[in-house]
């Protein structure tokens, strides 16, 4: 992935942000009285106002999915985020139309807050690991055998891996990628993972426990886990895969390679933003936060009841 140095600065502003403004940090508002708000900023700030804890109305495992929509949604955020400040706006729709709603923060470099909150540092292939353990327990939880999966950036690799080589096969129905980049090869992500992974070892730091899995397999031999994941495709028959990408994307670039046609007996939608709608300029961050992007994954993820998609103004970064 294309990825400028604007992606390691977020990851360095959000923590030192966190670090900050920890001694003023205020009680979360139950989610009944948390209104939805369109800005990506929002994620930080509910982190701050509870930190190392959930969004309002998700991660609640005693949540029965409803009727009329039946199955669990996890959402996966990208590099340098977290359940809470990469959902704020995502999370509180989903919770709002009556979804059950599970996120949980992966590759975090440490236990303790702040680097708790900030995901997507560690090698990649534990992250998945964690997605896997995580999305066992929603299934289990739940006790539905098949969820919905909403990823971001980062977050769109891992429910594949899951799904190819850790038992997730069979177990996605609806599989949503915000900002994907299914046509690059190894990126910074890849490399500062394993850099991580390196010096875990080199310092004797225990790595990450994998329990006992008979129904994993391993990738082919000369696989990295770029190639794992994306060959010979990113799909699976049997899911129903919906990519949303914006051409003002400056992190992913070319914007584009988040567009994969699905080889025969896949089904996969691919959806630009701007298409009817120039005056949408959401960006790698704001795609995950603003009304556009929340109408387009609430009709992947209910293809029976479709709604109008509202083309507003939709800034950089913050979104509307």
């Amino acid at each position: 992935m294309g990825r400028s140095l604007r992606s390691r600065v977020l990851v360095v502003v959000a923590i030192a942000v966190l670090s900050l403004v920890a001694p003023v940090l205020v009680r979360p508002a139950p989610a009944a009285a948390t209104p939805i708000t369109y800005n990506f900023m929002d994620g930080i700030r509910a982190e701050l106002q509870n930190p190392g804890g959930s969004l309002p109305g998700t991660n609640d495992f005693h949540c029965e999915p409803p009727n009329r929509h039946p199955r669990p949604v996890m959402l996966l955020h990208g590099t340098g985020g977290g359940r809470q400040t990469n959902w704020a706006t995502l999370a509180a729709v989903l919770v709002r139309e009556g979804y059950c709603v599970f996120a949980p923060t992966y590759g975090a470099l440490g236990a303790g807050w702040p680097a708790s909150a900030v995901g997507g540092l560690g090698p990649k292939v534990d992250s998945s690991w964690q997605v896997k353990i995580f999305a066992d327990r929603v299934l289990a939880a739940t006790g539905s055998d098949r969820l919905d999966v909403v990823g971001h950036s980062q977050g769109t690799e891992h429910p594949t891996y899951w799904m190819k080589y850790l038992g997730g096969a069979g177990h996605v129905n609806a599989y949503i990628s915000l900002a994907p980049y299914w046509k690059q090869g190894p990126d910074q992500d890849d490399e500062f993972g394993d850099m991580v992974g390196r010096i875990r070892k080199a310092l004797g730091v225990r790595g990450f426990t994998r329990p006992a899995c008979p129904e994993c397999t391993s990738p082919p031999a000369d696989f990295d886990f770029n190639r794992a994941v994306r060959l010979p495709t990113p799909y699976l028959p049997g899911v129903h895969y919906t990519n949303i990408v914006t051409s003002h994307d400056t992190i992913v670039t070319p914007f584009s390679s988040g567009i994969l046609d699905g080889p025969p007996g896949t089904d996969v939608e691919n959806i630009t933003v701007q298409n009817g709608c120039a005056a949408d300029h959401s960006d790698h961050m704001s795609i995950v936060a603003n009304r556009r992007s929340a109408a387009f994954v609430l009709n992947a993820l209910d293809l029976a009841h479709p709604r109008p998609v509202p083309c507003i103004a939709v800034p950089p970064f913050t979104g509307a």
